[in-house]
């Protein structure tokens, strides 16, 4: 278990790849000991759930618009049925304002695309303080593999 004493060799291939695919046991607890140690070596972290992400790089890191779900009947004269576009700040701008190093933290990452993973993978290339660890499903111990090696195959 040399990964719950010092978390060493998961933070250095989470800084030298950038991306990690992460399995993890599904009774838990093993996750939260991978977070700690990262905080502990000056790690920011930020945990959220990727249904409902849309697309990644924007969702993230640009001003975006929303549309409010449709709740039945509505006056058709100002919107019409689609609703009002309301802006969405980014979630990671004001995380990454500091030089801190910040893990963004995806849980439910199974549901993602190809195309989505490799949007996470191009934005944690272009932004050096910025690393996405993905939780891609359940194990009998933790493992993980560099996201590039699980989108060419």
């Amino acid at each position: 278990m040399p990964l719950l004493l010092s978390g060493r060799r998961f933070r250095q291939d989470l800084e030298s790849y950038g991306c990690l695919a992460l399995y993890a046991p599904l009774e838990g607890g093993t996750e939260t000991r991978v977070l700690r140690r990262l905080r502990a070596a000056g790690y920011r972290t930020q945990i959220m759930s990727v249904r409902g992400l849309g697309d990644p790089e924007v969702f993230l890191m640009e001003l975006h618009g929303i549309r409010p779900p449709h709740l039945g009947h509505q006056n058709i004269g100002r919107n019409g049925a689609l609703g009002e576009v309301q802006q969405v700040i980014p979630q990671l701008n004001e995380l990454l304002e500091n030089n801190q190093p910040l893990v963004l933290w995806l849980l439910e990452g199974q549901v993602l695309s190809l195309s989505e993973l490799s949007a996470l993978s191009e934005l944690c290339d272009r932004e050096p303080r910025l690393k996405v660890v993905i939780e891609m499903g359940g194990s009998r111990s933790l493992k993980w593999h560099p996201m590039r090696s699980l989108i060419e195959s």
